[in-house]
């Protein structure tokens, strides 16, 4: 086996046929990879669905995905490491176009892309939201954030690095430590946008996307404390959406300002609005290019990101030493 791909899955019933099948019909020889399925302690049909299909199936109870990741690669034959996830669906040349950039032996890891076919505003506007961080990577070199939804490792290089923190209880940051910590090694990752799932369940409701931000960025403070050099500068994190969340803050500070000192605090607070409106454009305007119907609700989409992100990451503040 040359390349290794592993499901970690949890009731999955939903979405591990598409999955499995689209894995199963790739481009790449069928004989020269593997497909190991972790279950994570299902409790629903999900096992039953699997034996269906001719993949490893190794089953542990509940621990993680973090954990499920790392028993897949113990278990795995392949040089290449691949992940992803239960609700993904690869296209026909998803592992081909994973394998391609490890042609260059100083490649460590690979990230990929993925695109949505939901209708709904929320998860298109997300969908935009990942786009936009697309075409950062696209003009990076390297890269210093490979997400699990579509990752490539070097087996070696993987086990090197300890793999996945098993600290992380859910699926949440635990691939951003990895990056991190393998950056921090001077290990070289790219992203090959031609690498692409199809991601089946973006958050389809305001209150799903606003508790998924809300505890990306309890996750990611948690990390950015273990890699404080992080916060002000990665190849993932648009600069705006850092001070949107910044501006949105000094919104909320200089409001009672401006009621008990009218005049200077309504002056701060009206610089402050307007600097956070401009640092929207950038995304309104992408919106317009890519499904321009959205564009209309990226101001409030914008608003309540800033808000859940940042109302998360002050509670990482407050009690990630807990952890």
């Amino acid at each position: 086996m040359d390349v290794s791909v592993i499901v970690p899955i949890y009731n999955s019933q939903a979405y591990i046929s598409k999955c499995l099948e689209a894995l199963l019909a790739q481009t790449y020889k069928l004989e020269s990879y593997e497909v190991i399925v972790v279950d994570d302690g299902s409790t629903d049909k999900t096992a039953d669905i699997i034996k269906n299909y001719p993949v490893k199936y190794i089953y542990q109870k509940n621990q993680g995905p973090a954990t499920a990741r790392n028993r897949g690669v113990k278990e795995a034959k392949g040089d290449i490491i691949l992940f992803t996830d239960s609700d993904c669906v690869p296209l026909s040349n998803w592992i081909e176009e994973m394998v391609r950039p490890f042609k260059s032996p100083d490649i460590a890891a690979v990230k990929g892309a993925y695109l949505t076919n939901q209708k709904e505003v929320i998860a298109r506007l997300a969908q935009v939201e990942f786009e936009e961080r697309f075409e950062m990577l696209k003009k990076a070199e390297s890269i210093d954030m490979v997400d699990t939804y579509s990752a490539g490792f070097r087996k070696a290089i993987f086990l090197q690095m300890g793999g996945f923190d098993k600290t992380f209880p859910v699926a949440n940051n635990e691939d951003t430590d990895l990056s991190y910590r393998m950056s921090k090694h001077g290990f070289k990752m790219v992203f090959n946008p031609d690498a692409i799932v199809h991601h089946l369940k973006h958050p389809d409701s305001i209150k799903k996307y606003a508790r998924l931000k809300f505890w990306r960025g309890y996750w990611r403070m948690v990390v950015y404390k273990r890699f404080p050099d992080k916060m002000l500068k990665d190849s993932y994190t648009p600069q705006t959406l850092k001070l949107q969340i910044l501006m949105l803050f000094l919104v909320m500070v200089f409001i009672p300002v401006a009621v008990i000192f009218p005049g200077f605090g309504r002056y701060l607070l009206c610089v402050t609005v307007l600097i956070f409106t401009l640092l929207l454009l950038p995304f309104i305007m992408l919106a317009i290019r890519k499904d321009p119907p959205v564009a209309v609700f990226a101001p409030f989409f914008l608003t309540m990101r800033a808000a859940s992100l940042g109302a998360g990451m002050l509670w990482g503040i407050l009690i990630s030493k807990k952890i």
